[in-house]
């Protein structure tokens, strides 16, 4: 089983996730911030990882801890679940539309985090979620993930659909990336013989 179960504990936030690479898309996200919990859910369930996140955060403060620890944490589990990465397909890829919105994303399990971010938001919050974190999120679960990471927006106006976009096309992304390749059979998709 590709499973893994990883908690985070500091002084600002107490962050613990399980997810399960070979599931349904099943989730069960509680972060105290009712915006993120809907795009973590639109992450498992585009992804087809079971994921379930709870975190207690310093939210009087504002959402900024919680946010970035989440993605830490989320990252910590993938590179926990994908062990030594054998038999996956590695990479992946994923030009998703919602309304207005258009976001292209490409990745590498490389173990060589690195984020490109070209999304931009027309609008400092959804509600009362800064936009700003979205970018933060992506940035924490890349590099203790060990993902090369792309994202750009190619159009969007509405802020909510380029949040939810982003999280989706990286979700369809990942969904390929992690999946067994029959092909490989069983073997490292590299050829340094490590990744």
């Amino acid at each position: 089983m590709r499973t893994a179960t990883i908690t985070r504990k500091t002084a600002e936030t107490e962050v613990t996730v399980t997810l399960n690479l070979d599931g349904s898309g099943a989730y069960r996200n509680e972060t105290g911030i009712g915006f993120f919990d809907h795009m973590l859910d639109q992450l498992a369930r585009h992804s087809l990882i079971d994921l379930a996140i709870t975190a207690k955060g310093d939210l009087h403060i504002d959402d900024h801890h919680t946010v970035e620890d989440v993605g830490i944490t989320l990252g910590q589990a993938l590179a926990a679940a994908l062990g030594d990465k054998r038999g996956i397909r590695r990479y992946g890829a994923f030009l998703l539309a919602m309304d207005d919105t258009q976001i292209r994303t490409a990745l590498d399990l490389s173990g060589r985090p690195y984020l490109v971010w070209n999304v931009d938001f027309p609008t400092a919050t959804v509600g009362r979620f800064d936009t700003e974190l979205v970018r933060e999120f992506f940035q924490g679960f890349s590099t203790h993930a060990g993902i090369t990471l792309h994202v750009d927006r190619l159009h969007g106006i509405n802020s909510h659909h380029i949040a939810e976009a982003a999280f989706k096309s990286v979700a369809r992304a990942l969904r390929e990336a992690v999946e067994p390749d029959p092909r490989m059979a069983g073997a490292l998709p590299s050829t340094k013989g490590a990744l």
